[in-house]
C-alpha cells in the first residue's frame, strides 16, 4: 500500500485541483492513481503508517522513521503517486525499513497555473502540520518513538515552510511541544534570504527541526522560469544554495557538478534538470545517511568538501 495524505477536493472517482478537507488514501500497488475509493478513516491510516515506521533505519533511540513527502507545483496525481513510490524504491534500497508517506496538495497540472498554485499551497499548508506532522508528533513516547523527516521538492518546499509559520501562529499547536528531525530540501522554490538564519519567514522552520539540508543545482532550468514568472527575479534557493554563512542548523550540498558529470550525454531538459532527484541512486543514499544521523554530515561517502566552504553531491568513492 502507498499511504497518501491528500488536501484536495473530491471530484468524480477521484480529486481535483482545489482545496478541501483532509482525506486519508491507502492506494494499492497495483493502482496507478489516486482515487477516491481507496479512502480509509484517520485512525486506520495513522495506525497502517505507524506499524510500517518501525524499524526505520539503524537507530538505537529510535524504534522506527516515517518520511513525509512533499511535492512542487504543476504535478498531477499520477506524478505524485510515481514520484512517491520512487522515493520508497530508491529508500528501501539503501536498507531504509520505515515509512513514506506523501501529502498531496492542490497542484494543478497545467505551468500556467503557478501563482495560483502558490495560493493553493498557503492555504493548504496548515494541514501538513494539524493534521499530518502533528498527529504523529503527539503519538511519541519515551518507549516507542518515532523519528519525523521531510523530504519536499520545488514549491512544496514553501507549502512546507508556510506550514511550519502558521503552526506556531496557531494556539492549539503552537501550545504543544513538536518537532522533525530532518528536513530536506530537492530543488527549493524559495528566495534564498528567505532562509536566512534572521528571517522570520523561516524561524519556526529552523526551531522546529533538528536540521535542514537543501540540495540545490545551478543548472536547474525551471527555477530559473520560476524566477523571471515572480518578477522579483529573487534567487531561488534550490538554483543557487544558501547565503554563506547558512544558518547553523543548516547544510547546503551543491549537486551541480554531479549533475553535469552524471548526466552528460543527455540533452537539455529543463524538466529534468529540475526532477532528476526522485532516479538518482546517489542522491537517495545521502538522503538515507541523513535520516539515519548514524554519520556526521561532513563523513557521508556521498559527499566532498568544496572550496566554496560547503558540500557536494560526489559518487561514493568517486
Amino acid at each position: 500500500m502507498d499511504y497518501i495524505f491528500v488536501a484536495r477536493s473530491k471530484k468524480n472517482d477521484g480529486f481535483g485541483d482545489e482545496p478541501a478537507a483532509s482525506h486519508f488514501v491507502a492506494v494499492p500497488d497495483a493502482a496507478t492513481d489516486i482515487l477516491f475509493a481507496h479512502k480509509i478513516t484517520k485512525n486506520e491510516w495513522r495506525k497502517a503508517v505507524m506499524e510500517e515506521a518501525q524499524g526505520g533505519t539503524p537507530n538505537a533511540m529510535t524504534t522506527g522513521d516515517i518520511v513525509f513527502y512533499v511535492h512542487g507545483f504543476n504535478n498531477s496525481q499520477k506524478t505524485v503517486l510515481a514520484r512517491h513510490r520512487k522515493i520508497k524504491a530508491g529508500l528501501a534500497a539503501q536498507g531504509f525499513n520505515g515509512a513514506v508517506v506523501s501529502f498531496d496538495w492542490p497542484s494543478a497540472s497545467v505551468a500556467l497555473n503557478y501563482l495560483e498554485d502558490r495560493d493553493d499551497a498557503k492555504a493548504a499548508a496548515h494541514q501538513l502540520v494539524t493534521e499530518g506532522i502533528a498527529m504523529f508528533a503527539r503519538l511519541q513516547e519515551p518507549d516507542c518513538r518515532v523519528d519525523l523527516h521531510i523530504l519536499a521538492h520545488s514549491m512544496g518546499c514553501y507549502v512546507v515552510r508556510e506550514a511550519f509559520d502558521d503552526a506556531d501562529d496557531r494556539m492549539a499547536v503552537a501550545s504543544e511541544s513538536w518537532s522533525v528531525s530532518q528536513v530536506m530540501l530537492l530543488a527549493a522554490d524559495l528566495s534564498v534570504h528567505s532562509l536566512d538564519a534572521d528571517n522570520s519567514k523561516s524561524s519556526s522552520l529552523y526551531r522546529h527541526c533538528v536540521r535542514l539540508t537543501n540540495y540545490y543545482n545551478p543548472r536547474d532550468e525551471i527555477l530559473s522560469v520560476s524566477a523571471v514568472k515572480r518578477v522579483g527575479v529573487a534567487r531561488r534557493a534550490g538554483r543557487v544554495g544558501l547565503d554563506k554563512p547558512p544558518a547553523d542548523k543548516a547544510v547546503n550540498v551543491y549537486c551541480g557538478e554531479y549533475f553535469k558529470t552524471t548526466f552528460p550525454l543527455l540533452p537539455v531538459d529543463a524538466q529534468h534538470s529540475h526532477a532528476w532527484y526522485f532516479d538518482d541512486a546517489v542522491l537517495m543514499q545521502d538522503v538515507f545517511h541523513t535520516i539515519s544521523g548514524a554519520l556526521d554530515r561532513n563523513e557521508f561517502p556521498t559527499r566532498t568538501p568544496t572550496d566554496q566552504g560547503n558540500l557536494a553531491l560526489k559518487r561514493p568513492n568517486g
